[in-house]
């Protein structure tokens, strides 16, 4: 079997790593497709997979435009070549496109909702693959499961925190430390929707300082004041990061939802709604602030809790029992697939 799994984000890549490594054991050929976004291309070479580049992300909505067609077209030519059987992705629109042109299967991850993307792809998908309490209706191609996206890579079967990442950091192992997440706001779902200002970002980086180190993730460049705590660290080192975190505070739902399935306690800032997300708060492992009011009171609340990350330990644990192994769902599922 040989498999093209076409991704548009750094999530998309680990979503489906541990896939690829068990289908790599049992002699499938898997190829990956990607643009140059963020730390995409990084992680696909720290992780040994094999991949081609479909070239630069462009922003704007004519460069997105130009970008879908420029990469439909490359992702076309490099299918003639590797000749897949099936296309793999997180609902996207060129996989969908191509393998409707060269009559192939098309299995789609769907988490955000994003119906502008999802109104090109869906017309072409064979199966797209949600979490139970994604509330959308598909139709008959729509396939519901027990979990997230995040625990197909951060499921205790699959990732240990390495506390090697203290010396990346820099830090003495008993220095408690935080880390925000600030987005560019530049996707196509971003559009209309808002989190923090770079006011607020400041207060927030003054109240954690006095409580510990802070460390800042952030798509867009920062401002002066802030880029010396810019964190400094490989890629595919950021989850142990997150894990050793004693709080995460950010605008980006990857991220966020990262951090509930790892047990971190987490703040999350963003206008967007996302089923998700929702249900991972009645799971009590984060806090989703449609806006800023009400939040320095929960951040100052969290910071004066005893015993904090056991209590999201407990909560964590609870979340996993009553979920599955994502990464064996779709395992099973392609295998079991008809092409």
């Amino acid at each position: 079997m040989k498999i093209i799994i076409d991704v548009n984000h750094p999530g998309h890549v680990h979503l489906f790593k541990n896939f690829v490594f068990e289908m790599q054991n049992r002699d499938w050929e898997i190829l990956f497709t990607a643009k140059d976004k963020e730390v995409t291309l990084d992680l696909l070479k720290a992780y040994k997979l094999k991949y081609k580049n479909l070239g630069k992300h462009y922003s704007g909505t004519a460069g997105k435009i130009y970008s879908l067609f420029l990469h439909v077209w490359r992702l076309f030519f490099i299918s003639l070549k590797f000749k897949p059987d099936m296309y793999l992705s997180h609902g996207s629109v060129p996989a969908a496109w191509v393998s409707f042109l060269l009559r192939k299967k098309y299995i789609a991850f769907e988490d955000t909702g994003n119906m502008e993307q999802i109104r090109l792809y869906k017309p072409f998908a064979d199966a797209i693959l949600t979490t139970e309490s994604f509330k959308k209706d598909f139709g008959k191609v729509h396939v519901r499961y027990k979990g997230y996206h995040e625990i197909a890579y951060l499921h205790p079967a699959y990732f240990s925190p390495n506390s090697k990442i203290f010396d990346f950091l820099g830090i003495d192992e008993n220095t408690p430390y935080f880390i925000l997440r600030f987005i560019s706001w530049s996707a196509s779902h971003d559009i209309g929707q808002g989190g923090l200002n770079l006011e607020l970002k400041r207060e927030m980086v003054n109240l954690l300082q006095k409580h510990g180190k802070v460390f800042i993730s952030s798509e867009a460049e920062l401002p002066d004041d802030l880029k010396r705590f810019q964190i400094k660290i490989p890629p595919e080192k950021m989850h142990d990061a997150l894990a050793y975190a004693q709080m995460f505070i950010g605008e980006g739902a990857t991220m966020a939802s990262e951090c509930a399935v790892l047990g971190t306690p987490t703040v999350y800032i963003n206008s967007m709604i996302a089923e998700t997300i929702t249900e991972q708060q009645d799971y009590g492992l984060l806090y989703h602030f449609t806006n800023t009011k009400g939040l320095t009171e929960k951040i100052k609340e969290l910071l004066s809790t005893p015993d904090l990350k056991n209590i999201w330990k407990q909560r964590r644990d609870k979340m996993l029992s009553e979920k599955i192994d994502v990464t064996e769902f779709l395992i099973d599922f392609v295998e079991n697939f008809k092409v």
